[in-house]
Formats: C-alpha cells, sequence, structure tokens
C-alpha cells in the first residue's frame, strides 16, 4: 500500500503508466538486490518505524533534575535509527502517453539507471557498511581472517572449502551461499573443471547458492541458516512523485532500512589477494 507522502495522486500519469513504472523497478531491483538472498528480512513495516530495537541499553548517570537518585537505576533503550534513501529519475512525457495508447516497449532508462543506483546503496552498506548510518557491514564485521583466492577461478573451490571449514568450527551451520562480485562471478561462469561448469562444483560445495552481487568487493561464504544478519526495513522501495513540466515528470525512488550482523562468526571473506 503507497503511502500518501509519495504524493503519486498529484502525477500527471494514468494507471497503465503506472503499473509498467512499477512493474519496471520490481523487475530491475528483483535482479541487483543481492544483499536481500543473503540476509534475513524484517518488514515491511511502514514508513512510520523508525528504528531498530538493538535490545540493549545504556547507563543514564541520574534521575531527572529535581528527584532523589540514590536508589533509583535509570537506563536508556539503544535503538538503530533507519536510513531514509531516496534516488530521483525522470519519464518522458512523450513515453507516457505511449504506455497509454498501448505501447509495450516504452523507455524507462532513467528508472534503470535510479534502480542500479539505489539498489547499490543497499547492497553497499549490507556488504561493507555505512558508518555515517550507524551500519557495520559484513565485512568488516567478520570474525575470521580473510583467505585469499587470486585471480584464478580455479582458486574458488579450495577457498571455499576452507571457508566452510572455518565455519563449521565455529559452530556455524550450513546451507552456505557464496556471494560474489560481477567480475568474479563473470570469471566462475567461463570457468570450466575437467569439463564440468564450476559454478556447479562450487554450489555442491556450499549446499546453497553462487549469488550476483554488485557492490560487493571481492567475495563472502556466508550461513544461510538464519539469525545472522538483519535487515530492517521500513517502507520498501517505493516510488513517488516530485515535479512535472510539459516535457518530463520528475521521480523518486525511495526506501527507509537499518541493517545489523548479530552474528560475526557467520561469514568468511575472501580476496583477491
Amino acid at each position: 500500500m503507497m503511502s500518501d507522502h509519495l504524493l503519486r495522486k498529484h502525477a500527471p500519469i494514468p494507471a497503465t503508466g503506472w503499473q509498467q513504472i512499477d512493474d519496471e523497478a520490481k523487475n530491475r531491483l528483483t535482479t541487483r538486490l543481492a544483499a536481500r538472498r543473503l540476509v534475513d528480512w524484517s518488514g515491511p513495516h511502514g514508513w512510520a518505524h523508525s528504528a531498530t530495537n538493538l535490545g540493549r541499553t545504556a547507563p543514564l548517570g541520574s534521575a531527572p533534575p529535581g528527584t532523589k537518585s540514590e536508589t533509583v537505576l535509570a537506563r536508556q533503550r539503544r535503538v538503530l535509527a533507519l536510513s531514509e534513501v531516496r534516488v530521483s529519475f525522470t519519464v518522458e512525457c512523450s513515453a507516457l502517453q505511449d504506455a497509454e495508447r498501448g505501447a509495450m516497449d516504452v523507455d524507462y532508462g532513467d528508472l534503470d539507471r535510479a534502480t542500479h543506483d539505489a539498489a547499490l546503496i543497499e547492497n553497499r552498506a549490507v556488504f561493507h557498511g555505512w558508518p555515517e548510518a550507524g551500519i557495520s557491514g559484513i565485512v568488516e564485521s567478520s570474525a575470521h581472517p580473510s583467505l585469499t583466492v587470486g585471480q584464478d577461478a580455479n582458486g574458488y573451490p579450495r577457498a571455499i572449502a576452507e571457508a566452510t571449514n572455518l565455519l563449521h568450527q565455529a559452530g556455524i551451520e550450513g546451507p552456505y551461499a557464496l556471494a560474489i562480485g560481477p567480475e568474479g562471478y563473470t570469471r566462475i561462469s567461463q570457468t570450466t573443471e575437467h569439463g564440468y561448469p564450476l559454478r556447479e562444483h562450487l554450489t555442491k560445495i556450499l549446499g546453497g547458492d553462487v549469488v550476483w552481487a554488485p557492490g560487493l568487493d571481492g567475495a563472502l561464504v556466508v550461513s544461510k541458516r538464519g539469525g545472522d544478519f538483519v535487515l530492517d526495513v521500513g517502507q520498501d522501495f517505493s516510488i513517488g512523485y516530485t515535479r512535472h513540466d510539459a516535457e518530463v515528470v520528475t521521480l523518486y525512488l525511495e526506501e527507509s532500512f537499518s541493517f545489523r550482523v548479530t552474528e560475526p562468526d557467520a561469514a568468511v571473506v575472501l580476496t583477491d589477494g
């Protein structure tokens, strides 16, 4: 359900145009939001959801001024505030008119750019953190030493076997998944091992998927058992309206979220060396 703050009813966009725009955004985001395939999802809790409960407290030095504090123990609940992300894009009025006439090949090129940018922000925050937002990413949070793979894709079976062994020794059960940046993913997809696709070999070692992960530098082996990484979403990706003129409608893609690592032992970082 769309929040009123998106102001969609004020946009000069017919129902057919909105349907195409929403569908295009969903299709492109689904492919690019790699982090969501690896972590637990909490939400969507709505636009008014402002913070993630961390289940911890911080001591308060005293009771309010003017009250007796000798027998008082005061603590403040700790929370992680959600961060809002808004990425603007434009749609030509002529394209919207084409959609209303029944065109199925409308050019939504700037929407494609916006979905790329928005997905990259979420992926980077989950994988590498976002210090200003109070988010520590999986890479920096991992409690294990990183493993070197090298530039040769044939080094992945050994490294992944070593990574899963580290996870087992830490008491972290599988199945496991390999998240890997686009360059490394291409190397794996193009490599065979004794005539057998390398990717299929890796999935057997992992017991899980090899995930194409734009925004990730290097690679990660993570547990998919659940409960180790949590993406807390207030408003899931939605499209809102900003303004328009005779030629162009300016829209935006918006999300609010936080992320936390609850078990640093559940991921091993792989580097190219």
